[in-house]
């Protein structure tokens, strides 16, 4: 199989720029008049996968299917195998992080022989980058992708990420280490990236990544499609704008959840114009 990044890397020049979030909040569910259950949450799903069949990338959030235990879980793995039988490359949010026997089990879950393992996946390294190495080397036995926090949106984030280690911030230093996995990669497009909130102030630098750029935030949370290009120095060929709720407010019809899909995938499309 060929690498995450160059798929991701093929997926953008055929479907565009753009991540869709699949976030059954149960606010969402009730607006969409489906009960807060796991087969409200597999009706949600079912729609959005007819919506989203086209496009590139498509990151459920995995705490809003884990919150309906083991049938929650079913749901998610048959919204993975949908997706990805339409051709969409799926990230599952999970933000996994732990040490030792129990990073590796969750790599398994998530990135190696697993009915949960995803294209990709969402970790956070804030137990110490090495923490990753587990998720990193089964993710990439298996080439798939692994997407680490770096600098996020929420207010309480920057107490760390913009602590001071060594004469740079430990978002910094996040970026750096990916920066490094990447140069040891056998192909030309990283497989392993960050997340970087799009209402982010202060981005660390993402000039020398070598890898994708998820962009959480834009639309609901108040980042701006508009104002992407140049985010940290990034080539805006490595962003990926994603965006959740800002497009399931059109749902429940496939038609309107497809157009306010396009119609985002439209705005953001200026990242690949050069």
């Amino acid at each position: 199989m060929t690498g995450f990044g160059a798929r991701l890397a093929q997926a953008r020049s055929s479907r565009g720029p753009l991540c869709l979030g699949i976030d059954p909040h149960p606010e969402l569910l009730r607006a969409w008049d489906l009960p807060v259950t796991a087969a409200g949450l597999a009706a949600f799903c079912d729609v959005c996968v007819d919506a989203y069949a086209g496009f590139a990338m498509v990151k459920p959030q995995v705490a809003f299917f884990e919150a309906h235990g083991s049938a929650g879980f079913a749901v998610l793995e048959r919204t993975t195998a949908a997706l990805q039988a339409h051709g969409v490359l799926v990230l599952a949010d999970a933000k996994r992080g732990d040490i030792g026997s129990t990073m590796a089990a969750y790599a398994t879950a998530w990135a190696g022989d697993s009915p949960l393992a995803a294209d990709a996946v969402t970790a956070s390294p804030y137990l110490g980058f090495g923490s990753l190495r587990p998720l990193l080397e089964v993710a990439a036995q298996n080439d798939r992708g692994v997407f680490v926090l770096a600098a996020t949106s929420n207010p309480e984030g920057s107490t760390v990420q913009r602590a001071d280690a060594g004469g740079r911030t430990v978002a910094q230093l996040i970026v750096d280490h990916v920066a490094q996995a990447n140069q040891g990669a056998t192909e030309a497009a990283g497989s392993v990236g960050v997340v970087v909130g799009a209402t982010v102030l202060q981005p660390p630098d993402l000039s020398e990544l070598g890898g994708p750029v998820l962009v959480p935030g834009v639309g609901a949370q108040g980042g701006h499609a508009e104002a992407l290009a140049g985010l940290g120095g990034a080539a805006s060929h490595q962003l990926w704008p994603a965006v959740s709720r800002e497009v399931l407010r059109a749902g429940p019809r496939v038609a309107e959840l497809r157009a306010a899909a396009e119609r985002m995938r439209d705005t953001v499309r200026y990242l690949d114009a050069g």
